[in-house]
């Protein structure tokens, strides 16, 4: 550690990934290569890791992602188990079925944990990278739902109004994503040349931007569905000298990753746990800049 660590009220997001694996290949997944070699993964480290940071933050998110988090459902109750009611949880997902695991399972899942789960956000994509379970089974699910979708290179702009009309009725919000490999802070709010943005103020009806030092949405609406753009850097630590003249790691995601270890970034950073637990807080930076 460089420096003393800051962070927003409530704790900084933990990221725990799941100590097993998807059985994708999508091509903007940069965690595929982690689990190439499962050797050292360890559920029993990951939840006294959780425990750790509960005791630390008692009021921080958990998002729990992979890998594939509903891959073992066995597995990951346990994880959430041992996450307080104090917490936020979101899952990312593809929301898998498979041979030994039917809708059914997936369903009696969510109604044993759905006053836990905050959200759970599931992958669905204009090209399609993997074995979609059915949109009915999304609609079904007892909890709040948001379909993510990461716009990737030359993505069919033209198929966007169709993408959106296929979820009215189903409950969900929708969230395009920029491929976050790709975000700098010179252009996570630079909109002159953001092709994205452009095609989805062409579709759909434009509300306003939100957004801090590391991330934003911009938010629309069509038809009653309502949509965000989302933007993120590739990171989550700034480095920036505050009032009080100290120069600290302001840090807005903790990863837990599959062996247990505790991680300040998503660039390979080990935290330093114990001080953590010194960790000075400021108020969420996280605001309206545009509101139309």
């Amino acid at each position: 550690m460089a420096n003393p660590y800051k962070t927003r009220e409530g704790g900084a997001t933990v990221t725990v990934f799941v100590p097993y694996d998807c059985r994708n290949n999508c091509p903007f997944c940069i965690n595929k290569q982690e689990y190439a070699d499962m050797s050292g993964f360890s559920l029993e480290k990951i939840c006294a890791s959780i425990e750790r940071m509960d005791g630390i933050t008692p009021y921080c998110d958990f998002v729990f992602t992979g890998g594939e988090p509903m891959a073992n459902l066995n597995s990951l109750q346990i994880m959430l188990d041992k996450i307080p009611t104090t917490h936020r949880v979101f899952i990312n997902t593809t929301l898998p079925v498979f041979e030994d695991q039917t809708e059914d399972d997936i369903l009696r899942f969510f109604e044993h944990n759905k006053e836990k789960i905050t959200c759970v956000n599931i992958s669905r994509h204009m090209q399609k990278y993997v074995q979609e379970s059915p949109d009915e089974l999304i609609a079904r699910l007892p909890v709040p739902r948001r379909v993510n979708c990461v716009l990737y290179k030359k993505y069919p702009s033209e198929q966007l109004p169709a993408f959106v009309e296929r979820w009215k009725g189903k409950g969900v919000t929708i969230q395009f994503r920029y491929d976050y490999t790709d975000t700098t802070p010179e252009n996570l709010y630079r909109e002159d040349d953001d092709q994205i943005l452009h095609d989805l103020k062409k579709y759909f009806t434009y509300h306003g931007l939100d957004g801090c030092r590391m991330r934003n949405g911009y938010h629309f609406e069509h038809d009653g569905v309502e949509i965000t753009y989302h933007k993120t850097l590739p990171y989550s630590t700034i480095v920036e000298t505050g009032e009080d003249g100290v120069t600290y790691d302001i840090l807005y995601d903790i990863l837990i990753k599959q062996n247990g270890d505790i991680h300040s970034d998503w660039t390979g950073v080990m935290m330093d746990v114990d001080a953590y637990e010194k960790v000075v807080f400021e108020p969420n930076d996280q605001k309206w800049i545009e509101q139309c």
